[in-house]
């Protein structure tokens, strides 16, 4: 076999991993940064200062390297890694209670009711840029580790059925997309539906460059391919202009909040077309029932097809947006929210498993019903981690006055007689102070650091022996890898620059 051939074989024909490991897994980079953001406090409050580089370092240490030592060398102790972060929050939570600056005297039930009447201050909801950021940074790692023997082969895309840890990638990275989509942020209000159609078709420009553009480096270099995965010529930015064409047209026809029952009505359709239609046939075997690649649709059937589910991911991550950004005045209001969407994704779970027994189970190569409910479930859940810790970080910024923690709410003081004029519970220093934060800076240049991830790994790939690499070297290679490319998003970030393409 050629090396090309190896590669390929390496990661072709894996049958994915539980939903729970895959679920305990995505929740764990939730609380590193809630840990990031209780040491933050804690430091300011003991008066360290913060330059660029020492904050940059403490974000990479609690955000990127737990996720790379979870996909490789602790991929089976992640249970050990929850409790060994949610003891080092605890610890630093404790401290921090102990110096509390404000109610010093209150005993708790009163600070929390205290706590909960206050409001929050926020252009955004920062759980769902942290969202973003960890399907970001989850891809990029997975997508080189991958390639390495120390990744573990049920966390790699699965072959026909399963659940793979990659596989949540590409369903995240799509729902994470819809959550902040123009139509759930309102951008285009104004002008007619063919105006607002007219915007979307020059808004992915850039992406068929970039899919055509992949595709033909692709081909010529000789690159290793799964095909199965989308196909011959398909690749995930085709499925990304695809699904932003069909859900804009969706949406200029259907109110926005609505976008559940359109989601429901895709995915059941698709999925009785699946079991009473030779639409599944099509999918796994080509038009000649031998698995021909003859023909545009055979050799991208997968690709072409599946983003019918994609579509359905898309609608219900609209929903979900809406309602993140839906007005809420008090820590209270965000409780509740919280709460509504951990019912929600529970009783996604529930859906999954009754689907996966009576229906079909997962297959990220269809993109069938159960796969949709378990991205939408696992999204959910990740989202509502998100929130509940960002909740637990506004409480500890509630008790040190002045504390200032970037990508995170700012707590205020509701004035009782006019809420209009509120006290802010943060210094003005954090309104002009510049944010240094990774998670920040990754979000700004979202396209750019995928793109960077791509490139750096295609070129690894063709320097480094993967496949024979020791646990060490892969580890190193992995490490630098992910510093580089934050590095240059974080640079890039410190000199005010968002890179866009339209």
């Amino acid at each position: 076999m050629s090396q090309k051939q190896m590669k390929e074989a390496f990661v072709s024909n894996h049958n994915g991993t539980s939903v729970l490991e895959v679920t305990q897994g995505l929740c764990l980079p939730a609380f590193c940064i809630l840990c990031r953001g209780l040491l933050i406090i804690l430091s300011q409050h003991l008066c360290y200062s913060h330059t660029w580089r020492t904050r940059f370092f403490t974000d990479f240490v609690f955000l990127i390297v737990p996720l790379v030592a979870t996909l490789t060398i602790l991929s089976s102790f992640v249970l050990l890694e929850h409790l060994a972060v949610i003891i080092l929050g605890a610890g630093l939570f404790y401290q921090i209670y102990c110096r509390r600056t404000c109610c010093a005297r209150m005993p708790v039930q009163k600070i929390l009711e205290k706590f909960l009447k206050i409001g929050i201050e926020s252009e955004y909801v920062p759980a769902i840029s942290c969202f973003r950021v960890i399907n970001s940074a989850f891809t990029a790692i997975a997508i080189l580790a991958v390639d390495f023997p120390l990744f573990p082969r049920r966390f790699a895309k699965t072959e026909l059925y399963g659940t793979g840890a990659m596989d949540f990638g590409v369903g995240g990275f799509i729902f994470g997309t819809a959550m902040v989509c123009p139509e759930v942020r309102r951008k285009y209000t104004d002008g007619s539906r063919f105006y607002y159609l007219t915007k979307s078709l020059y808004s992915v420009w850039p992406l068929v460059f970039l899919g055509v553009g992949r595709l033909v480096i692709i081909k010529s270099i000789g690159y290793q391919e799964h095909l199965t995965e989308y196909g011959v010529h398909w690749n995930f930015f085709f499925t990304l202009i695809v699904v932003k064409l069909l859900t804009s047209l969706l949406l200029s026809i259907f109110p926005l909040n609505k976008s559940w029952i359109m989601a429901i009505s895709i995915i059941v359709l698709y999925q009785l077309a699946l079991d009473f239609t030779p639409l599944k046939r099509l999918i796994l075997y080509g038009t000649d029932g031998r698995g021909t690649r003859i023909g545009l649709l055979n050799a991208n059937r997968e690709g072409i097809i599946s983003t019918l589910g994609y579509v359905a991911i898309h609608m219900a991550g609209v929903q979900t947006g809406s309602y993140m950004l839906k007005k809420r005045s008090h820590v209270k209001d965000w409780v509740e929210g919280t709460y509504h969407i951990l019912l929600t994704a529970i009783s996604l779970f529930i859906s999954l498993y009754i689907v996966q027994v009576n229906v079909e189970v997962v297959s990220r190569r269809m993109a069938n019903l159960a796969f949709c409910i378990w991205i939408i479930a696992s999204s959910l859940i990740l989202l509502s981690s998100l929130l509940l810790c960002d909740i637990i970080l506004s409480f500890a910024k509630f008790l040190i006055k002045g504390a200032i923690v970037p990508c995170s709410w700012k707590p205020i003081q509701l004035s009782a007689t006019n809420k209009k004029h509120s006290e802010s519970l943060v210094s003005k220093a954090e309104r002009k102070e510049p944010s240094l934060c990774l998670i920040t800076a990754m979000n700004r240049n979202q396209l750019i650091f995928f793109l960077l991830s791509n490139i750096t790994t295609g070129l690894i790939n063709l320097l480094v022996d993967t496949l024979h690499s020791s646990t060490l070297w892969a580890l190193i290679v992995l490490n630098l890898y992910m510093f580089t490319n934050c590095l240059i998003i974080y640079v890039l970030h410190l000199q005010d620059k968002t890179i866009k393409f339209w």
